[in-house]
């Protein structure tokens, strides 16, 4: 036999250490060709992993047991904190300090000035709210509204420890819920909102609070019973009496001056504020009287005003939201002249046109010219017809004159210098997002040239101060352009207090809608705050100045599902390699998880925008936003304004615009057309055939030329 030089000797028997072959030699099997560089790495990072060792054993020793380790960290924590600032002071698109490096959320005033705020807009009737005043406040005797109920269910409360109050003392009008729906033979489009009638915001907040894990979908279903959008089809048959939220006033109420109110001063400093030398230490606020709720809807105090701003060529994007607001809102189209009732206040859009720079001084013949490219604007000149000229305003923005018309601006904003017009402690010079032209192309072949991380972004940082400034010196609302009029607003401006909306699942606001009443205290103190952080209105940092003065109740912030119903549901947090989604167990109609899906529906819900329609586009808000998109058409088979023979020329216009412009989707049975239409598509169509009289708007109101 044979032997084996090789093999090794036979196991002991009870020998379990060792497997069956391991006798065997395995050389030729070994994987250490591959994994060799891999063990060697591995070696190299276990030597590397001496150095922290050592250093913490050496800072033991030289600083003891406690105090060794205390002191890494420290230094640890430092290194980690300074790389950041540096990083997002001299890399990140931001080119600030981050908190606590700057001070982006001074306040303007001090305690005592913002109590008076409070107060000031209390006894003024803007705070319709039954929502407690903060006990930071401290309001050491109940305060009179004249915007809630006299002798209503919220009474005076004092804090635990009985020393502030944080109610209010209704001193108002009764409020009436009615039961709001189409009766027989009605059947087919909602009756219009009743004149003088106000949605009730706590009502709505209660049943759409993201907080308290409130659905859209069920937000949108609140709001279109309660205010009869559902028609005579309604199909909830028992429980809809709590789902009533729009009220009318009963009785005159007992009205309390404002002036009047000053009997028991209120001194109790509790708001805790971080102490700087430059509060302002005279507040001066103008002498408004109360409200009367029961007075016309029309007042120089309170006009009925949507105010939009836009910068760069008209495109079909403005054009979207001005068609939007003809088809939606109570402006009398089908009638030969408005009702000249109390009760009836006719809206308008003023659109305002920027033809440059925002620190630019227009010329003395800019206004004339911004009129010649508004005629020679297919997008723009149809709304230049008569029967338009007392709904819709095209007026020319001018920065420096805005701003000087502004008490609380106009002897400060020009020293600022360089740090003019700040967005999130950034100056908006030294970011790399406001480089190139203003305005944005619009493609027809889905090749955009731009995305929303690289158009130029000195209109957005612009607008976020234009909003601030049009509310507080004309009154009305502000809204983005890329935000469409859904529903009649007739309940919104019952609403006598200030609001903008949710930020998403954050707790910061969206000011994309901003309502501010005219002179208010709330919109100085905004202003003044600004002014003190290089004018910076972003949206975050106004959150920030609100909840650092417990400012912010005054200004409601409303759930995005009236405003934004497509947020939650296209929104996410990113944690590491973990994604959270909000709300897509439950979306609401149509369930958009991208913002792109308004523009390109994709195949499998493409079915569904020309069968449904308008009727069924996030049923129940009053405004979608589909957050700026600007370079997507909104009709790409018919990129032009579709009015039809009486307005030929602007027909004629759009089309020679697009003539070299090649575009590229599936037709279908229709030659010349997309196969399935858009979102945007059949939105726009809509809007067109009311305005060419082929079909009612969403009322049932013909309009009459």
């Amino acid at each position: 036999m044979l032997s084996n030089t090789n093999a090794h000797p036979p196991r002991p028997r009870g020998d379990d250490t060792r497997g069956r072959y391991t006798h065997i030699s395995t050389d030729s099997f070994s994987d250490e060709f591959y994994h060799g560089s891999a063990r060697r790495a591995h070696s190299r990072l276990a030597a590397l992993s001496v150095y922290p060792t050592g250093i913490y054993k050496a800072s033991m020793t030289r600083f003891g047991r406690r105090r060794g380790p205390a002191l890494l960290c420290f230094c640890c924590l430092a290194l980690f904190f300074t790389t950041f600032a540096f990083h997002r002071r001299f890399v990140s698109k931001q080119k600030a300090w981050p908190l606590p490096f700057r001070n982006a959320q001074a306040v303007a005033f001090g305690p005592e000035e913002l109590r008076k705020i409070w107060e000031w807009e209390v006894l003024s009737g803007h705070y319709p709210s039954t929502r407690p005043v903060p006990a930071e406040i401290g309001f050491t005797s109940p305060v009179k509204n004249p915007a809630l109920p006299a002798g209503g269910t919220h009474k005076p409360h004092l804090t635990p420890d009985g020393t502030v109050y944080q109610y209010t003392l209704g001193a108002g009008a009764q409020r009436i819920y009615p039961d709001l729906r189409n009766r027989p033979p009605e059947f087919g489009h909602p009756r219009r909102p009743i004149p003088g009638s106000t949605a009730d915001l706590d009502r709505i907040l209660e049943q759409c609070d993201f907080d308290t894990g409130k659905y859209v979908r069920d937000c949108h279903e609140f709001l279109r019973i309660g205010a009869g959008l559902d028609d005579a089809g309604r199909l909830r048959r028992e429980g809809t009496d709590d789902l009533r939220y729009i009220y009318v006033l009963d009785g005159e109420g007992d009205h309390i001056a404002a002036r009047a109110q000053a009997a028991t001063p209120n001194t109790t400093a509790t708001i805790k504020l971080k102490t700087t030398d430059n509060w302002e230490r005279e507040l001066q606020l103008p002498s408004h009287n109360p409200i009367d709720q029961r007075a016309p809807s029309c007042s120089e105090d309170d006009p009925r005003i949507f105010h939009m701003f836009w910068a760069g060529p008209f495109t079909d994007k403005p054009y979207m939201s001005i068609m939007a607001f003809l088809f939606t809102q109570n402006l009398g189209l089908h009638l030969e002249s408005p009702p000249s009732v109390p009760a009836y206040c006719r809206p308008q859009l003023w659109l305002w046109v920027s033809r440059g720079p925002g620190e630019a001084v227009p010329s003395a013949s800019a206004e004339d010219d911004m009129r010649a490219e508004l005629r020679s604007n297919p997008w723009a000149a149809p709304f230049l017809h008569p029967r338009f000229e007392d709904v819709i305003r095209f007026r020319l923005w001018n920065t420096t004159e805005q701003l000087d018309s502004i008490p609380e601006l106009k002897d400060e904003w020009r020293r600022l210098g360089n740090d003019f017009l700040k967005s999130e402690g950034a100056s908006a010079k030294d970011r790399k997002d406001t480089k190139g032209k203003l305005g944005t192309d619009v493609t027809l072949d889905g090749k955009a040239t731009v995305d929303f991380k690289t158009y130029n972004k000195v209109p957005v940082i612009l607008s976020d101060l234009v909003r601030f400034v049009l509310c507080h010196r004309y009154g009305g609302v502000y809204l983005d352009v890329d935000m469409l009029f859904l529903r009649d607003w007739e309940e919104l401006w019952g609403w006598s207090g200030s609001f903008s909306y949710r930020w998403a699942h954050e707790n910061n606001y969206n000011t994309a809608v901003l309502r501010l009443r005219r002179g208010s205290a709330l919109g100085t103190f905004l202003l003044r705050t600004a002014l003190m952080n290089g004018l910076d209105f972003h949206p975050k940092t106004v959150s920030r100045y609100l909840e650092t003065a417990h400012m912010e109740e005054l200004l409601f912030r409303v759930p995005d599902a009236l405003f934004d119903p497509g947020w939650l549901t296209c929104d996410y947090v990113k944690f590491l390699w973990k994604y959270t989604y909000f709300q897509r167990d439950r979306p609401p109609f149509p369930p958009f998880t991208d913002f792109d899906m308004f523009f390109n529906t994709p195949p499998e819900m493409s079915g569904g925008p020309s069968m449904i329609g308008f009727d069924g586009f996030f049923r129940g808000a009053f405004l979608y936003h589909y957050h700026n998109e600007w370079w997507k058409p909104f009709d790409r088979a018919r990129y032009w304004p579709d009015f039809g023979p009486r307005f030929a020329d602007a027909e004629r216009m759009g089309r020679e615009a697009i003539a070299n412009q090649s575009t590229s989707y599936p037709i279908g049975l229709i030659p010349n057309d997309e196969q399935d239409l858009d979102w945007a598509t059949v939105l726009k169509r809509t809007f067109e055939a009311y305005i060419r009289g082929e079909r009612p708007n969403m009322y049932g109101e013909w309009i009459r030329w």
